[in-house]
């Protein structure tokens, strides 16, 4: 593994431990950084994993302040719902059967100091604030057939019909996100939501918009954003 990402991960799970210590749940694990762009950017190539608990977790149509914010930034995104555990060495298709369904996702975060190499990102949880989960469908298990759209006060800002191409696929990025935290001592769950990155571009945002994560067949979420 990049020593880099080594690092940062040990840093990153070491604030994990500290935030469950202080009574927060754990609810799972997000990926960023995941692009082509990221990678040449970073000089990486996987996606970076951070840490879902409770306190950062919002209900659908919450409003969130972000007044004291640096750079707000919204992501639609596809969450994975494991069924099984995953450990580090899983194959793709262990990994697909490990799939238990999927639903529409938000992350918020905000996106400071500039990014610049992968062991602060990771130390820092991703830049991670907030995130939003829709309900899960436990019937879809892949993104075939999945679209993306993000609507801001009303009017479309993007859309996509591959939410794959910037993430890559669902079943080979949670098998690195394994692999990352299996070489730091730590397992994918049953029971984990994994939310696996943007599918479109990430929307900057600020205080007095409503945006909305529409993502086709799994549904939409949405937040609004205030001072």
């Amino acid at each position: 593994m990049d020593e880099r990402i080594e690092r940062g991960t040990t840093a990153m799970l070491e604030l994990r431990r500290s935030t469950l210590a202080d009574g927060a749940r754990p609810v799972g694990w997000k990926l960023g950084f995941g692009t082509p762009a990221a990678f040449e950017q970073l000089g990486t190539d996987r996606p970076l994993v951070g840490f879902l608990t409770d306190r950062t977790g919002l209900p659908d149509a919450a409003t969130v302040a972000i007044g004291d914010w640096t750079k707000p930034t919204l992501e639609p995104e596809i969450a994975v719902h494991l069924a099984r555990d995953v450990g580090g060495g899983a194959s793709d298709e262990e990994v697909q059967e490990a799939i238990g369904g999927l639903s529409a996702a938000i992350e918020l975060v905000d996106i400071h100091p500039p990014p610049s190499e992968p062991e602060s990102i990771l130390a820092g949880n991703i830049f991670h604030r907030h995130f939003v989960l829709g309900p899960v469908d436990h019937e879809r298990t892949t993104a075939e057939g999945v679209t993306g759209r993000l609507v801001r006060d009303g009017e479309e800002t993007a859309r996509t019909d591959d939410p794959q191409a910037m993430t890559g696929k669902l079943a080979a990025v949670v098998r690195m996100a394994a692999d990352d935290l299996g070489a730091a001592g730590e397992t994918l769950r049953a029971g984990d939501v994994i939310i696996t990155g943007s599918v479109v571009p990430a929307l900057a945002v600020e205080p007095g918009q409503h945006v909305t994560a529409d993502l086709g067949p799994l549904g939409s979420v949405s937040v609004t954003l205030s001072a």
